[in-house]
């Protein structure tokens, strides 16, 4: 008799998807959002790795799903206190920038970087809000996929990443946290987000690396199949 409470065993590459969580110009690019306030010294070391990560799961057949954090035009789906809170923080949304309008849908700023760009095939979702389940489709698209594990790479890790990976845990989503390829404008509060995951066993998933999750890639993708 198989307990109901058993480890489940890990989840094959068909099962996974990659979430690259706001990788746009306006979080990553110079004259963008993040960089009037933060600079873009917190950001960069991470760009490299996610691009490995990326490749690496491309490689291995895993679904990939970017998410874009903007808003309407008009600012309808900005609420005043974000407004607000973005102003105190000197990079209010909706204002000019080199990009176009900060974190403005459609702008520039809004759209991926171009080292991180999605490729045909891949899924961009776009969020009015800090976590990607929150008003999109984004489970729905996840599940009729069959995908039951997240793999998260992105920005930033208090806000955006964090949020996400709270939504998705809660839906019963296997979560993976790839630090190296995940930041925040403060190393403390970076390293605070990395801590959490492994609080209580284990509480928000699993604390892996770029290295970690592509040697699991690899060695799922090359074993040998098991006739019967």
């Amino acid at each position: 008799m198989t307990s109901a409470i058993a480890a489940a065993e890990p989840a094959g590459v068909s099962r996974m998807a990659l979430l690259m969580i706001d990788f746009q110009r306006d979080f990553c690019a110079e004259g963008g959002y993040s960089d009037r306030f933060a600079g873009l010294e917190w950001v960069k070391p991470i760009l490299a790795p996610a691009r490995r990560l990326l490749d690496a799961a491309r490689k291995s057949g895993l679904l990939v799903v970017h998410t874009r954090e903007g808003y309407a035009a008009d600012l309808s789906d900005c609420s005043p206190a974000k407004l607000l809170r973005s102003r105190k923080a000197g990079s209010e949304i909706g204002s000019v920038g080199p990009m176009g309008r900060l974190l403005i849908r459609g702008e520039h700023g809004h759209d991926i970087i171009d080292a991180l760009k999605p490729v045909a095939g891949e899924i961009v979702i776009d969020k009015a809000s800090y976590g990607a389940f929150c008003g999109t489709n984004c489970e729905s698209i996840l599940r009729s996929r069959g995908i039951d594990t997240l793999v998260f790479a992105g920005v930033t890790a208090d806000v955006c990443v964090h949020t996400t990976l709270r939504e998705a845990y809660d839906r019963w989503f296997d979560c993976f946290y790839v630090k190296d390829a995940i930041s925040c404008f403060d190393p403390e509060i970076r390293r605070a987000c990395e801590k959490m995951i492994e609080e209580e066993g284990g509480i928000w998933g699993a604390l892996t690396t770029v290295e970690q999750m592509t040697q699991r890639w690899s060695a799922s993708t090359h074993s040998p199949t098991v006739c019967r």
